[in-house]
């Protein structure tokens, strides 16, 4: 089996807690606490925390700030329409998340999110290699992605 496996400085019992409850078919399956002597870690806290994302297998660490996430990595996540676009994009920057380009942000807990209509995916491999090209410049201008200007980026208008 392949998992995800990220390093959490701090919270990452939260962070799972955070993502199990905004993101649909998902579930904490287990929590492991922190044995006696782990640097950076209080004896019996949360420390590794197994989860399901949509059914993705995901590891969290806590162990303090030897290593740091960056946006290196990501979750897409991929969605049905605008309305599901603007949700998620709101519940995940909140509470001190950093909006990034082309659909990209940076939760409160330093997870890296793609928040993806899956109209995109749709736009993205139509036959015209022009109406692409446009619907292309018109992602890379946006923050959050907008399906309608997408659409009439492709359609030359």
């Amino acid at each position: 089996m392949v998992r995800s496996h990220l390093w959490f400085v701090e919270r990452g019992h939260e962070a799972a807690q955070f993502y199990v409850d905004v993101v649909p078919r998902s579930r904490i399956t287990r929590v492991t606490t922190a044995p006696p002597g782990v640097p950076d870690v209080p004896e019996g806290a949360p420390f590794l925390v197994e989860l399901e994302l949509d059914g993705h297998a995901v590891t969290f660490l806590t162990a303090g700030p030897a290593l740091r996430l960056d946006d290196a990595f990501s979750f897409l996540l991929s969605v049905d329409g605008q309305d599901e676009v603007d949700h998620y994009w709101e519940v995940l920057a909140a509470d001190g998340g950093r909006h990034g380009q082309c659909g990209w942000l940076t939760d409160r807990f330093g997870v890296s999110w793609q928040v993806v209509p899956r109209a995109l995916d749709d736009i993205m491999t139509r036959p015209d290699p022009a109406g692409v090209a446009r619907a292309t410049a018109a992602m890379l201008t946006m923050t959050r992605l907008e399906i309608a200007p997408l659409e009439a980026a492709y359609a030359g208008r």
